[in-house]
């Protein structure tokens, strides 16, 4: 399914305040994370309809993949 641009913009905007919230990012630098992310590329790349996820839900994977970066 391919998404409406502008919609999905508006949820990656939610997405990422919702992921600097969590990790305690400023939201500038949650959006540089979050458009080198994996999420972000699978969301993009219309796979598996991740688009019609929850916010909560994405912004969950990407505190996950923050998360494991982090140890790496």
């Amino acid at each position: 399914m391919i998404a409406n641009k502008t919609i999905l913009q508006m949820k990656y905007a939610r997405i990422v305040r919702l992921f600097a919230e969590r990790v305690h990012l400023s939201y500038e630098d949650a959006l540089g994370f979050f458009y080198d992310s994996e999420t972000y590329g699978l969301i993009n790349d219309g796979v598996a309809d991740m688009h019609c996820l929850s916010d909560e839900y994405l912004a969950e994977e990407l505190v996950l993949e923050y998360n494991k970066k982090a140890i790496e």
